[in-house]
């Protein structure tokens, strides 16, 4: 794991025809198709650690990571289960067992929480972005490592009870929960945007 000293010169560009060809086949797997394996912990710290290499203005830092592996998965289940009955008493059991086992859907899930603070002149908007860029790294690191992966927020990434379970902060946000593992299936080409629709050139 060759990382860069402080100080130390970097090149200003790494051209590989690998990285290209994965930025242009990148796909996520759903969380239903993943399984074991996932990453042991020195993989899932180098997964983290080139997450967190993102576009960061002023250095702030504005996210951080909740790791679930092993029992803590469902432990944090049952959290779930509670606050799902507590809004759907009336919900089958089969209902219930599977807001329960979210997260027995892959090995490793990592809650990305954006971690704004209001108090910084870098603006609140650019904070955020860096926390998006941080999951896109952490889905590409994933995928560069051999595992599949996918981001998704679902119900409880936007419920007060989940974040107070997570004791997040007052203005930390959960922006998604990525899964990762091994495909179970190979996922299909999705359909992707017009790009004439999305580009324009100034002044022409």
């Amino acid at each position: 794991m060759n990382y860069p000293e402080l100080g130390e010169d970097l090149p200003a560009a790494h051209k590989s025809v690998e990285t290209l060809e994965l930025l242009r086949r990148r796909r996520s797997t759903t969380a239903d198709c993943l399984g074991g394996p996932g990453p042991d912990r020195a993989t899932l710290d180098d997964i983290l650690k080139i997450a967190a290499r993102v576009p960061d203005h002023r250095r702030v830092a504005p996210f951080r990571f909740i790791v679930f592996e092993g029992e803590a998965r469902a432990s944090f289940g049952k959290t779930l289960r509670d606050v799902f009955v507590a809004d759907n008493p009336d919900a089958s059991e089969e209902k219930i067992a599977y807001e329960q086992n979210r997260f027995q859907r892959a090995p490793i899930i990592v809650g990305l929480i954006s971690n704004v603070d209001k108090t910084h002149r870098t603006p609140e908007w650019e904070q955020i972005l860096s926390a998006g860029a941080a999951g896109q790294n952490l889905l590409l690191a994933a995928c560069a490592f051999g595992f599949a992966a996918q981001w998704l927020t679902e119900w409880y990434a936007f419920d007060e009870r989940i974040a107070n379970a997570l004791s997040l902060g007052k203005d930390e946000r959960i922006a998604g929960f990525i899964y990762i593992g091994t495909a179970t299936q190979q996922p299909k080409e999705r359909g992707r945007p017009d790009m004439s629709a999305l580009i324009s050139r100034y002044g022409a």
